[in-house]
This record gives C-alpha cells, sequence and structure tokens, in this order.
C-alpha cells in the first residue's frame, strides 16, 4: 500500500504531470477566449449580413406543427427549443467549427515556434573536416595514401612537406 502510495507521489510531482496540469487550465482560459471572439466580435458582423439575425439563431425546425402561442413559428433558437422542437442548430455548429479552427490555428503556431526553437537550441557544430586520408606525388600528380613513402604509380620517393627545402629539395 505504501509503496503504492509513493509511486503515486513520484509521478504526481513530476514536472510533466505539472506541466500538463497548467497546459489544461490555460487552454481552457483560452478557450473561452476564443469563444467570445467568435461569438462577440466575428458573428455579429456575419449576422449583420444575414439580415438582423444571431448568427447563433440559424437553425432548421424539424417540427413544424408546434408554433408559439400567438400561433407564429419559433424565430430564434431559444424560442424554438422552449417549444420542445427538435431542431437542426447549424448557426451553432459553425460557431464551433470556427472556435475550434481558430483555436487549432493558435496551437499549430505555438507547436511551428517551439519546433523552431528546439532546432536552434539543438543545432549542432558542423563535425571537424577530416584529415585529408590521400597526397598528391609531386612528381606524378597521382593521389597517394597519406603515409606512403613512394608514389604507387611513378616510384618516387615521397616526403611530407616539413622535410622538404624551399624549392622541394630534400633536406637531410
Amino acid at each position: 500500500m505504501w509503496k503504492v502510495l509513493k509511486e503515486f507521489k513520484e509521478f504526481a510531482v513530476k514536472g510533466n504531470v505539472l506541466d500538463l496540469a497548467v497546459g489544461v487550465i490555460i487552454g481552457g482560459a483560452f478557450g473561452k477566449i476564443v469563444t467570445s471572439v467568435v461569438n462577440d466580435i466575428i458573428m455579429p458582423p456575419i449576422g449583420k449580413i444575414l439580415g438582423e439575425k444571431s448568427f447563433v439563431d440559424l437553425f432548421i425546425n424539424l417540427d413544424p406543427e408546434k408554433v408559439l402561442p400567438s400561433g407564429e413559428k419559433p424565430h430564434t433558437l431559444a424560442e424554438a427549443k422552449a417549444l420542445g422542437s427538435a431542431v437542426i442548430a447549424y448557426g451553432s455548429f459553425i460557431n464551433v467549427i470556427l472556435d475550434f479552427t481558430i483555436v487549432a490555428f493558435c496551437v499549430f503556431m505555438i507547436v511551428k515556434g517551439a519546433n523552431a526553437l528546439r532546432r536552434l537550441n539543438t543545432k549542432e557544430e558542423a563535425p571537424p573536416a577530416a584529415e585529408p586520408a590521400e597526397k598528391e606525388c609531386p612528381q606524378c600528380l597521382s593521389l597517394v595514401p597519406i603515409r606512403a613513402k613512394r608514389c604507387k604509380y611513378c616510384t618516387s620517393h615521397l616526403h611530407d612537406a616539413e622535410e622538404l627545402g624551399p624549392e622541394g629539395s630534400v633536406v637531410t
């Protein structure tokens, strides 16, 4: 029993769990902000274009026989729901799709920025240039292994640069 409690404590106190909790809380608040932007800023002009009707009130009444006490059909979603009519609330659905699209785009931009930062932080320096494995024979200009003492093509003696004097003469 104590072992299980100890394991739970280790799990709950790990940084990932705390980060997740903070993310969920901030995400919930961000979702409310986006919903407000959609409902209070974006949709009213669209409703105005549609003819003074709130976008949320766009619906299809599946019970046309249910009418208001005045004998009229319901004009708003709230009126239709108050009558108990079955409705397809496509205006609300479009609002939710718009909310989701904005949140998804914002999350995409955050992830894209985080990945760019991660790439900057993990960029490794270019590996040092490998030392040459071959050198050029001064007589026939063929490439031979760097440690060779004689050219395998013309059999001339090969000397390192520090062994050569000023005009290529061998220093002894």
